[in-house]
């Protein structure tokens, strides 16, 4: 995208009047998407964007400029008018947007074949068609309670390019591909719903191993055992949380917490905590960006890191924190590879990517087993957390009663409801049968594609906030 004598004369620029760090980070993104909704195509669309963001720091306060324009006159003001916040001083940090905001840069825009779908990794319209056709069809031939499907698909390319003062230059390129459906059965409850998702860092050919009709066909079972729900219980009850499906709460109710911009500030209940008994012996969490083709995998972040596995939790015991370069230089240490950024036009800050708790060595059906009463929950929703005290909140979308050891009845969906360094401490039992799962995660108004993964574990007591009586 920028050759390296220019991008040496930028870094130039953008320190010439003073500065302690400054970094160009290049972007080149295509985009496709294709949804059906009930048998109708509602989006059929791909896009390219190019651009660059310069950023420059000077002692506690960081200039940010982004730009379009990716011609060496283009990127010389971007440059300039980092540094001339970053200057002005007074702490903080201030983000300018140089010059009008355009598709392409001065080489062209638009794909090889001018839609997207030319470029390596994004499938073309009509293999995105046929997919949601064949995963419509599966959903509506489950029952005939199905009444209303919607399938969706999406697929991106993205490259990068990242050069600082001091003498990083990386590059990245990543292929991601994300499939959901969505049903809706209709009975005497009235409407349920239910959907299932594939997401991957690979181009198109992750459907040469994943059905979209297997898919289609757990999202109708989904909806349809939901016609036949009762009520979920209310009050604090064991829960056993199927393997992959509870990732999501870990991610939120622990992993922000464990995220450096908010050690530094004093926002997290995990402040100071490093060497401290903080889950259960049985909690290993890592955040890991190089885990195969999970959704939050890549080479370098969005700063020029490799991407590396992180030991956040050992045995229950706290044992660091997540950095980006920024925190991190602060402290004299290194990053551990957390820098992200949603686009070009976008600072980085600390994020996760694929963080998972270790499996354990029991059988998850001897959990159920051992479990008289309870809640078992087989997919959950989203969620809200505090960071600084731990407080969270999240909802159920598949969830049973556990009775006399036996999954029993499905149950509507409803509310989990605690606190995320508690929550760590009552895990009693960990099966071996580790799963992940793909999930978008905001922060800041920025999202960035991030994996989740647990076995089948159980809590011994958890808020379960039902209707039922």
């Amino acid at each position: 995208m920028i050759d390296s004598p220019v991008l040496e004369r930028v870094l130039g620029e953008a320190l010439r009047h003073g500065g302690d760090f400054a970094e160009v980070f290049a972007e080149d993104r295509s985009t496709s998407s294709a949804m059906l909704d009930d048998g109708r195509v509602e989006e059929l669309s791909s896009g390219r964007e190019r651009g660059a963001g310069i950023r420059v720091v000077s002692g506690d306060t960081t200039g940010f400029a982004h730009t379009a324009d990716l011609s060496e006159s283009g990127l010389l003001k971007a440059a300039e008018a980092a540094s001339a916040v970053a200057r002005s001083g007074g702490g903080g940090t201030a983000t300018v947007a140089v010059g009008p905001l355009r598709a392409g840069g001065p080489s062209g825009s638009g794909s090889r074949d001018g839609d997207g779908s030319g470029l390596p990794g994004l499938a073309s319209k009509g293999d995105s068609l046929d997919l949601l056709r064949r995963a419509d069809e599966a959903a509506r031939g489950s029952n005939a309670a199905i009444t209303q499907v919607q399938a969706a698909s999406g697929g991106s390319r993205r490259r990068v390019l990242i050069a600082n003062s001091e003498g990083l230059y990386a590059r990245d390129e990543q292929a991601r591909t994300r499939f959901v459906v969505s049903c809706v059965a209709s009975g005497d409850t009235g409407l349920q719903t239910g959907s299932e998702s594939v997401a991957r860092t690979v181009g198109f050919e992750l459907f040469d191993e994943v059905s979209v009709e297997e898919l289609a066909h757990l999202a109708a079972n989904r909806a349809l055992s939901k016609l036949s729900a009762r009520p979920a219980p209310s009050g604090e009850l064991p829960v056993v949380l199927a393997g992959g499906s509870g990732g999501i709460l870990f991610h939120e109710a622990c992993g922000h917490g464990l995220e450096a911009d908010h050690i530094v500030k004093d926002a997290s209940v995990y402040t100071g905590m490093v060497g401290q008994q903080v889950a259960s012996p049985l909690v290993t969490l890592v955040d890991d960006g190089t885990v195969s083709t999970e959704w939050g995998t890549f080479a370098v972040d969005d700063e020029g890191r490799p991407a590396q596995r992180n030991v956040l939790i050992e045995n229950g015991v706290l044992t660091d924190y997540l950095w980006d370069y920024l925190r991190a230089r602060k402290e004299g240490r290194l990053s551990s590879g957390n820098g992200r950024r949603q686009t070009y036009q976008h600072l980085p800050m600390v994020r996760m990517t694929n963080t998972f708790l270790l499996p354990g060595t029991e059988d998850a059906d001897e959990i159920v087993a051992q479990t008289p009463k309870g809640v078992y929950v087989a997919k959950l929703g989203g969620g809200q957390v505090n960071t600084t005290t731990g407080d969270f909140v999240f909802g159920t979308t598949e969830a049973y009663l556990i009775e006399g050891g036996k999954i029993t009845e499905p149950l509507r969906d409803a509310n989990l409801i605690g606190n995320g360094p508690e929550i760590l401490k009552r895990i009693d039992a960990v099966a071996t049968d580790f799963a992940m799962t793909p999930g978008t995660c905001g922060k800041d108004g920025q999202s960035v594609p991030v994996g989740c993964g647990q076995a089948t574990m159980r809590l011994t007591g958890v808020t379960i906030g039902g209707t039922a009586e």
